[in-house]
């Protein structure tokens, strides 16, 4: 597939033409799957799970700019969630204006293991938009590798993730089931952006470090996404017990990064020359992007496809051999320092009473006082999502020439600075960038690993997930490099 557009030629489904379905199989059909020896053939090419939710509407709204577009992989679609009416209402808005088309309506619920399996055995890919994946991931992820299906989803949430990948890696590479977590802001522009900056680094260069500044920018109040927000406080919560699996997993193979480790830093930094104040986050992108260079280290030419090409094989050797490691980590960045006090007050009240039961019914309840306005349950209004877009800066600091780190403690030479920027993050941004990376499953899948439990920038690095990005308004743009005063 060579399209990268936002647009398409056909129309979209109007109330009076909804599909409505309350099983996904009837029983003849789910019988006769049962009695093959062959594996059953799949209904949709996608089927988005969660489409009724504040970031689901706006991802069914995404995929079918793209529904049997021109060259477009994406032929068939469903939607799938508890209530069919509620799935009615999200299409209807999804639709707006435009002429009708018959879009499944699928009744699932992620407590219900068998309406999943029936989910899974019927397409190619799901497309996962139900939070908290703590409480209710783990239920999809089984039962897509079960069946054999690809799996994908927007989660942010790194003990969700490195569990999935503990109990069911072994099992998918058997199914051929892909699991990729993080297709969304989570963690997709870190993981392409730090792709991107590092391959700036030609010849004998060599990254140390980058630290990536997100900005968030808008003319109206930004209103974040609850669910981000109630991941959040059931992660910290529940910290202890993501320290205590680590220890239990087998150490990672880590990647040789030229240069001393980078000081720990300050908490919070003026950055002059990207004119922002910075506070250090303890972000999910700097876990997945770890995970994703261990996986790259054990692997240094990268995953092989499972029905790759001799072109396919030459052109991800190319891409992995031009990546260059380096530390990295993440901070949120303001214009004003009073702008990162609500963040600031955020941290200290999840940190203080999100250990208690109280606590945590509290800060759940209460979201927009704790967050000082930041959070709400019901969303930000359609006005504020569309007024809303992001910038995220990379700054590395490293060698003209990687052999100047192995003499002493020389410090950095060289500064370059790369950039990714895009719309608003919970409900523009994520669905564009899950949507592209359910197209480049459907479309790139023999040059993709056979199935796993991976992170997105060990499958799509090499892939052209960057350019359908950037063609569908998230940017990759170098800024600078420059030598660094003694």
């Amino acid at each position: 597939m060579c399209i990268y557009g936002r647009t398409h030629s056909s129309g979209k489904v109007s109330p009076d033409q909804l599909l409505f379905l309350s099983k996904p199989f009837s029983r003849m059909s789910h019988n006769s799957v049962n009695q093959t020896s062959s594996p059953a053939p799949k209904f949709y090419d996608a089927i988005i799970l969660g489409a009724s939710g504040f970031t689901g509407k706006y991802v069914v709204r995404e995929a079918l700019k793209f529904l049997n577009a021109p060259n477009s992989p994406l032929k068939s679609l469903a939607l799938a969630g508890r209530s069919p009416g509620r799935l009615a209402e999200a299409l209807k808005w999804a639709v707006g204006a435009d002429s009708p088309r018959n879009i499944p309506l699928l009744t699932a619920d992620t407590t219900d293991p068998d309406s999943l399996s029936r989910l899974a055995a019927q397409t190619k890919v799901i497309l996962n938009c139900v939070g908290p994946f703590r409480l209710y991931g783990q239920a999809v992820v089984s039962a897509c590798v079960d069946a054999g299906c690809d799996y994908i989803d927007i989660s942010g949430e790194p003990e969700f993730m490195e569990r999935m990948e503990a109990l069911y890696h072994e099992k998918a590479v058997e199914k051929g089931s892909l699991v990729i977590s993080a297709c969304g802001f989570d963690s997709v522009p870190a993981e392409m952006g730090l792709l991107f900056h590092s391959r700036q680094w030609a010849g004998p260069s060599a990254p140390n470090r980058v630290e990536a500044y997100l900005s968030l920018e808008s003319d109206k109040k930004i209103v974040g996404n609850f669910g981000t927000y109630e991941s959040a406080v059931l992660g910290v919560a529940n910290a202890d017990k993501l320290v205590e699996f680590r220890r239990s997993r087998p150490k990672r193979a880590r990647p040789a990064i030229p240069g001393p480790a980078p000081p720990k830093g300050s908490l919070i930094e003026h950055h002059q020359q990207l004119g922002l104040w910075a506070l250090k986050l303890p972000s999910a992108d700097s876990v997945v992007v770890r995970r994703t260079l261990a996986t790259l280290t054990e692997n240094p030419h990268g995953l092989p496809g499972v029905n790759e090409t001799a072109d396919d094989l030459k052109k991800r050797e190319a891409f992995w051999s031009s990546v260059k490691p380096a530390h990295f980590g993440v901070k949120l960045g303001s214009k004003s320092l009073l702008g990162l006090f609500p963040y600031i007050m955020l941290g200290i009240f999840i940190g203080l009473l999100c250990r208690i039961a109280l606590g945590r019914r509290l800060l759940l309840k209460y979201p927009s006082f704790f967050s000082l306005g930041g959070f709400r349950k019901e969303g930000p209004s359609e006005e504020e999502v569309a007024s809303a877009t992001f910038k995220m800066w990379f700054v590395g600091h490293g060698f003209s020439d990687a052999s100047l780190a192995s003499k002493g403690n020389k410090k950095p030479d060289t500064e370059v600075v790369t950039r990714v920027a895009g719309p608003e993050i919970g409900y523009l941004a994520t669905p564009i960038i899950l949507i592209q990376c359910a197209l480049v499953v459907l479309s790139k899948r023999g040059s993709l690993p056979k199935g796993g439990v991976f992170t997105p920038g060990i499958v799509f690095g090499p892939t052209d997930l960057q350019e359908r990005l950037q063609e569908n308004g998230i940017s990759f743009d170098f800024i600078s490099k420059n030598a660094l005063s003694a």
